[in-house]
């Protein structure tokens, strides 16, 4: 199936330096499927089969639903329909019967909520949204992982973004897990008494504004810091770091030649009929993209423990979704009883998920090198997934870093700040956690092309999964933005609340559920085609966002059994 020849303009006087509107706007369904023919062709290791491209169809209603000129539901789309069609590779494998024989559907609408779905769900009838409003959501958790994450006027504004002392350039702060490390470190005082998080911006852009935006580079350089300059996309791609990221795939994974060979791992034969049935993954992360990983593998049938430590902070509303299909336990990695447990899930595992810096893992045994050992000791290899900030290699590798740091590095937060109509550069957040979700999906895609790979040819395989890279794929030529005049249509329909620099991302994602509710609400109510109930959760009856793609063969399309479970259920664990 031919796409229709995709031509851009120049969109340096609309959205800066470096931006590519589309001359044609195709409706949201065809666009999808041209955007996945992008990557298709794009990504090593995925068919360039174009009989089984054709397997692929998207559905959905026309028109964009999220404020801006990116296409982020489109590429999200496009990167679930990869994944239903390698899950369905993983089928003709298993089951002899050829991928071509069945298809992948891919509803745009579903993909587009499914990068706002942390905030879709619903306990107990009432739905996150009207929960969080009405401070009623912290009374649902047993226990509290935020441990005063955000809490005060200065803690709630430490991430956000500032202008600096040069002109015309702005700033992503971040304050990590723990502000007052950040805040601290600029000569900040917590104790200074303000009243609001208006107050507590101010107060933090009076100091910001002290400094270049090298100055804050390198200070943050220096202490271990997040934080990023505020780059156009001409701008990010001139960078040396930018030119090492674009140097790889978004869809980077590679099998480990110089491991020990193992053999071929074929797909398990039993009476779950989903892709992945069989398949045992250790997930180590935290926030949304790593456990995005893990919650779409789980769709597809893997079983998933995800590991965390009570000690570290966490977002108690993410557990409402992104457990969903799995099993936790609590390990403090740095108790030799709790990495005893580690490392027995460890030594029969087929994938392992992490999204700690380079090289802080390696010091626990647990880095790449250590993990090829081990799966080349037993005979069976191992995919280890890399969930980071900046990608493989580069100058920035090992720097931490979060969603906002891919949306300011990549240019997406100064495409979003010319969108909305500020001047001299202003970076605001897109809309949604975008970067976070799209890595996840990208971790996943990656992950599932290595098991398809190991079960054909054996090996371990290395995964690297990039918060920037996330981003900068919405600002690719090939992909083009909207023109101004559509996007200004997409918010006079959906009433989408002005963003601004001073704000969070779950802020402005609760203005995005507004505006999805007001034009199509059928798709967000409980008994939406889009939504599965789990009536039995800790939390009672929920209500979450079901798996984006769906496959022919309704036994193996992408579900979960088991409904959301907390962070650290359990104390220890073993597989099943």
């Amino acid at each position: 199936m031919a796409c229709k020849r995709h031509e851009t303009v120049s969109g340096d006087e609309v959205y800066g330096p470096g931006t590519y509107i589309d001359k044609d706007v195709l409706p949201a369904p065809e666009d999808a499927r041209r955007i996945f023919e992008v990557l298709a062709s794009r990504t090593p290791g995925f068919t360039k089969d174009h009989d089984l491209w054709d397997t692929v169809r998207f559905e959905g209603r026309p028109d964009p639903m999220v404020p801006g000129p990116m296409k982020s539901p489109l590429v999200s789309a496009a990167l679930h329909a990869m994944c239903g069609l390698v899950g369905n590779e993983l089928l003709e494998i298993r089951d002899k019967k050829p991928a071509t024989q069945s298809r992948v559907t891919v509803n745009t609408d579903h993909a587009g909520i499914w990068l706002g779905s942390t905030f879709t769900a619903y306990v107990e009838g009432s739905d996150l949204s009207t929960l969080l409003r009405s401070r009623s959501l912290s009374k649902i958790f047993v226990r509290n992982f935020e441990q005063g994450f955000g809490v005060g006027p200065l803690a709630g504004r430490a991430t956000a973004i500032y202008p600096t002392k040069d002109p015309g350039v702005w700033y992503q702060l971040h304050g990590s897990l723990d502000a007052s490390k950040t805040l601290k470190s600029m000569a900040i005082d917590m104790d200074t008494p303000l009243r609001s998080l208006a107050e507590g911006y101010n107060y933090i852009k009076n100091h910001v504004q002290k400094w270049s935006a090298d100055e804050l580079e390198m200070h943050n350089v220096r202490h271990g810091l997040c934080g990023s300059i505020c780059y156009s996309p001409e701008g990010w791609r001139a960078t040396e770091m930018g030119k090492r990221l674009a140097a790889h795939p978004l869809v980077n994974y590679k099998l480990e030649s110089y491991a020990r060979p193992t053999p071929a791992v074929p797909p398990t034969q039993g009476l779950d009929r989903r892709p992945l049935a069989g398949v045992k993954v250790v997930e180590m992360v935290r926030i949304i993209a790593g456990p995005t990983i893990g919650v779409t593998l789980a769709s597809f049938g893997a079983d998933v423990i995800r590991v965390n430590c009570s000690r570290l902070v966490d977002f108690n509303v993410l557990q409402l979704t992104l457990n969903t299909g799995k099993r936790t336990v609590d390990l403090d990695i740095s108790k030799q009883t709790d990495m005893r447990i580690l490392q027995e899930l460890l030594n029969d595992a087929d994938v392992f998920i992490q999204g700690f810096r380079y090289g802080s893992l390696e010091r626990k045994g647990l880095g790449l090198q250590s993990l090829l050992e081990m799966a080349g000791k037993r005979n069976k290899g191992i995919i280890y997934v890399d969930e980071n900030c900046y990608g493989a290699d580069g100058p920035f590798a090992e720097r931490p870093g979060w969603q906002q740091i891919g949306d300011a590095a990549s240019g997406v937060s100064y495409v979003m700040g010319k969108f909305w109509g500020y001047d001299e550069a202003t970076g605001v957040l897109p809309p949604l956690p975008i970067s976070d979700m799209m890595t996840g999906v990208v971790g996943a895609l990656a992950t599932m092309l290595a098991i398809r790979d190991r079960a054909l040819n054996g090996g371990s395989y290395h995964v690297v999964s990039s918060l920037v890279a996330g981003d900068t794929i919405l600002l690719d030529p090939e992909v083009g933005l909207y023109p101004m005049n559509v996007a200004q249509s997409t918010l006079d329909k959906f009433k989408f609340d002005r963003s601004s620099p001073d704000q969070f991302v779950s802020e402005i994602l609760l203005q995005i559920v507004d505006g999805w509710k007001r034009v199509f609400p059928e798709y967000l109510a409980r008994d939406s085609p889009f939504m599965v109930s789990f009536p039995d959760t800790p939390w009672g009856h929920m209500d979450v966002l079901q798996p984006v793609a769906r496959l022919a063969d309704e036994e193996a399309t992408p579900r979960w059994k088991t409904g959301p479970v907390p962070i650290c259920q359990h104390s220890t664990i073993s597989w099943a």
